[in-house]
């Protein structure tokens, strides 16, 4: 396997490319604080270069989305347009309606379901599941869950998951998401169906997105993804044939970050075989 080219700016490699598909959490945030310089190189590309549309697993649609950002700090001139894991869940659901529908997650994501005409129901009386994360991601495992999926895939019930990620950063703890909990209802026997990365519909909405910010239509071979994820952001890039930039410094920092945060070329190319992937580029952190 071809060892990823490495930069140390983001500007040598940014002319290459008329659009960027950017991650958002381990990319610009950790969940309690933007990244001012990462930010700053998005906002650099977008007012030279292209659109930056952000492309998040987040189980949430994009108006709660942005509200978030706004209030981690970062800017609105680093972005054109934001698509979520939520947003292209919405259209799952919705096939689904009235359900009834058991659904797993913390309060903060309940607008995923509005105005889509769903009815709610315990385990028991439920058609299907749909999970956005764990009850309580600060102290739940996905263990936890094991008997009740259990009893849910006895039924037949297909589980909806809106956030394929399996952890991201929350500060400094990784903390598990709706993906560590399809993992473990697929492991069961269980049938889960997303639409978030690494599945086709994000990216479908995404280009689709590009291509009218564009004003006309996109080269695929000029479109850059960019993220830290290997099974959600690297692997969907590699599915759908587009460039892709590792950010080494997010969830799989402490295997490719090296002393005084230098990039270790060496294990990030491991880490990639070691999945079966590929990165076209890899940089320590997302610097202009």
């Amino acid at each position: 396997m071809t060892a990823p080219k490495t930069a140390t700016h983001f500007a040598d490699i940014a002319p290459n490319y008329d659009v960027l598909l950017c991650d958002v959490w381990g990319v610009i945030h950790n969940g309690r604080e933007s990244f001012p310089v990462a930010c700053a190189a998005l906002a650099k590309y977008r007012a030279e270069v292209g659109p930056v549309i952000l492309i998040s697993n987040s189980p949430r649609p994009r108006g709660p989305v942005i509200d978030q950002l706004d209030g981690l700090g970062v800017p609105r001139e680093a972005w054109s347009e934001i698509v979520t894991s939520g947003d292209a869940t919405r259209v799952l659901l919705a096939d689904r309606a009235p359900g009834p529908v058991w659904t797993i997650g913390p309060p903060r994501d309940e607008p995923l379901y509005e105005g889509l005409g769903l009815e709610f129901s315990e385990l028991e009386d439920a058609k299907f599941v749909s999970v956005t994360g764990p009850y309580d991601d600060e102290n739940d495992e996905p263990t936890d869950y094991r008997e009740r999926f259990e009893a849910c895939i006895e039924r037949g019930l297909t589980l909806i998951c809106a956030n394929p990620d399996i952890v991201v950063q929350r500060g400094e703890k990784l903390i598990y998401c709706g993906g560590a909990l399809a993992q473990l209802y697929e492991s069961l026997g269980g049938k889960v169906t997303m639409a978030g990365k690494p599945y086709p519909a994000i990216y479908e909405i995404c280009l689709k997105l590009a291509a009218e910010k564009l004003g006309r239509t996109l080269d695929p071979r000029r479109v850059l993804c960019i993220g830290d994820g290997l099974p959600t952001d690297i692997r969907g890039a590699n599915a759908r044939n587009l460039d892709v930039l590792f950010i080494a410094s997010g969830i799989h920092g402490g295997e490719t970050i090296g002393p005084q945060g230098v990039l270790n070329t060496a294990a990030v190319t491991d880490l990639l075989r070691q999945d079966g992937l590929t990165a076209t580029w890899a940089m320590a952190d997302l610097v202009w």
